[in-house]
């Protein structure tokens, strides 16, 4: 019971945000509150395909270079942790560790400072390689997890059958490595799509923002149009949400891998 009352409170702003995003714009201040839009209307939807396609492009643009270049860095990096038992293996795990600590505040001035000099502020390349930074971590300590998990019997049949390092990573850990895949791609995309940091540092002003500032479309200084605005965070929400009901269990077998050792 305790646990359907958590839950009831958790999902609460779910259901006031759709219920909002259907409200007369008229009836945002009526009292008490519509507790459901009986006399509702879909503008904000029309506001959102009108308006909001753009953003929600550069988001999508922003979040697969996102899962593209963690894939990239974070998994030949944790089969060297992983396999290939690397001078200071160790001390860079640590490192990453410590890497997931710092404040997200701290890292995007660390990046303004740095685009302002190469000019990549207001871009998407610039917003794909600092989102990159928060999921890098998290993917290489996955990944590490996972492969440590592959037998080294089957490290030694491909060696024998006169594959190198490389050709062991491809043909053999990345395709045992599914589950730790998708687990990363999740969270590096949902990551990038949701970022405010690093998009408001780093991009605000330009003409390719993110969903995240697209929302600030609809507030104004004497205005806020709260119909549109949670229209947007619905819409915003639809991806994410259908991503991790496809990929649930793919990320329960990621997460919990290496845990436990036979």
């Amino acid at each position: 019971m305790l646990g359907l009352v958590l839950t009831g409170v958790m999902l609460f702003p779910v259901y006031w945000m759709i219920n909002v995003s259907f409200t007369r714009q008229g009836d945002m201040r009526k009292s008490p509150p519509n507790w459901f839009p009986v006399d509702g209307t879909v503008e904000g939807y029309r506001s959102v395909l009108r308006d909001q396609l753009p953003y929600l492009g550069t988001s999508l643009l922003v979040g697969l270079g996102t899962v593209a270049l963690t894939l990239i860095v974070a998994a030949p990096a944790a089969y060297s942790l992983a396999k290939l038992n690397p001078r200071g293996g160790r001390a860079l795990s640590f490192v990453l560790l410590m890497a997931q600590m710092i404040p997200g505040i701290i890292m995007a001035m660390g990046f303004y400072a740095i685009y302002l000099n190469l000019g990549l502020l207001n871009s998407v390349a610039g917003l794909i390689v600092a989102d990159s930074t928060i999921a890098v971590p998290f993917a290489v300590l996955i990944f590490t997890a996972f492969m440590a998990g592959i037998p080294d019997e089957v490290m030694h049949a491909a060696k024998v059958d006169g594959a190198g390092p490389w050709r062991t990573f491809w043909s053999v850990a990345l395709p045992v490595s599914r589950n730790a895949t998708v687990t990363v791609s999740l969270f590096a995309f949902l990551w990038a799509w949701s970022d405010f940091v690093y998009a408001s540092t780093l991009d605000s002003g330009g003409a390719q923002r993110p969903i995240t500032l697209g929302i600030y479309h609809y507030i104004g200084n004497n205005n806020q149009e709260w119909n549109a605005i949670m229209a947007t965070a619905v819409v915003a929400s639809i991806p994410a949400t259908v991503l991790i009901i496809i990929a649930q269990r793919y990320v329960a077998a990621g997460v919990t891998s290496g845990a436990v050792k036979d």
